[in-house]
């Protein structure tokens, strides 16, 4: 109980300790690639590069627009300034704790907990639909990928392969989400099975406590989810804007990668791009490292080669792109992110 109590009063301290190990883990991980990107300083334009910071600024604008438009679709008015804080420290998050976007969906839901008309399930949703759009708006960025690599005459079986399956996932993974959620007793069943499946595992490491996860609370909070996206599916002709929105966030992230390879003196077809910009982010998700390091890189720089890329172009391009975003993302989130946990533990003190 001592213990217990020791965690309870100290979580916040803790959770910043955590996150600095993280980051230093980070570092650690990218320690050869930060050496390579300054090697390779002197042969890129320096003044192409800068305009990276005005690119991921409307980036950033696009995904806190998404978050605007999706929340008043439900019924809730937020300000820009909050989301737009709120999308750094997301970013971060996601960043430096790598969980397939998992970690970011549950920040998102405490983050949200001051705006007391929002409920969890509510928060998790529009986390969702916001993974999702932003999914199914890459379909229209693959297709324009396709067209620019076949103009070129570069179209290759295998990368029309990799294009074709991505495409495939994303529709199957998209369809088979609206089918789960649009019925009550699919998606307790579905959320009920994977959290009995999750505490199974959970049980292995924690052998005293055989439901770490509470179903009953679990179950109370994918009802909410259910009734979130009715109210999401009654309003789907206002999800127009939201799309447009997540289609410029990938458009303007798929643009800062090849405005780097533009800085090398590369101009690569952009289908190439964008193919291998997709490939590597998605599989990144379920990667161990944070960021997805190495698998990231090793992947994009794979896919490329498939659209007549040679490695020696697109691995140092590769690289300077991962170490500049995250020059310029991690930054001002840890401070956003730092900044709310000051807040929360002084009023949990005042409290």
């Amino acid at each position: 109980m001592p213990q217990k109590h020791f965690f309870m009063r100290h979580w916040k301290l803790i959770v910043n300790i955590v996150t600095l190990i993280a980051l230093v883990v980070l570092i650690y991980a990218i320690r050869d690639q930060l050496a390579d990107t300054i090697n390779n300083l002197k042969r890129v334009n320096a003044w192409l590069l800068l305009l990276l910071l005005p690119i991921q600024a409307v980036n950033y604008h696009a995904q806190t627009k998404l978050y605007q438009h999706l929340f008043a679709v439900v019924g809730n008015k937020l300000k820009y300034g909050f989301l737009y804080r709120m999308s750094l420290e997301l970013n971060f998050v996601n960043h430096v704790f790598p969980s397939g976007g998992v970690t970011g969906i549950s920040y998102f839901g405490i983050r949200l907990r001051s705006k007391q008309e929002i409920s969890g399930g509510k928060a998790t949703l529009i986390q969702v639909m916001k993974l999702g759009l932003t999914f199914l708006s890459f379909e229209i960025l693959i297709m324009i990928g396709l067209i620019a690599l076949a103009v070129m005459g570069r179209v290759s079986n295998l990368t029309i392969l990799v294009a074709g399956s991505l495409s495939t996932l994303l529709l199957v993974g998209t369809v088979g989400f609206i089918y789960i959620v649009g019925s009550k007793q699919r998606i307790n069943s579905f959320f009920t099975g994977v959290t009995k499946g999750l505490n199974r595992l959970i049980r292995v490491v924690r052998p005293k406590n055989p439901e770490t996860i509470n179903i009953e609370r679990t179950r109370k909070v994918f009802d909410d989810f259910h009734y979130s996206y009715l109210s999401l599916k009654d309003n789907w002709q206002q999800l127009k804007a939201p799309f447009w929105y997540a289609l410029l966030a990938n458009f303007t992230e798929v643009l800062s990668l090849y405005v780097v390879f533009l800085a090398f003196g590369s101009g690569v077809n952009i289908g190439a791009v964008i193919i291998a910009y997709g490939v590597a982010n998605f599989a990144g998700l379920v990667s161990v490292l944070p960021g997805g390091v190495g698998i990231y890189e090793a992947l994009m720089t794979a896919v490329l080669a498939t659209a007549g890329v040679p490695a020696s172009v697109s691995l140092p391009v590769v690289v300077m792109y991962r170490v500049i975003n995250t020059v310029i993302q991690l930054p001002p989130g840890y401070y956003f992110y730092h900044k709310n946990l000051t807040r929360a533990q002084k009023a949990q003190v005042r409290g």
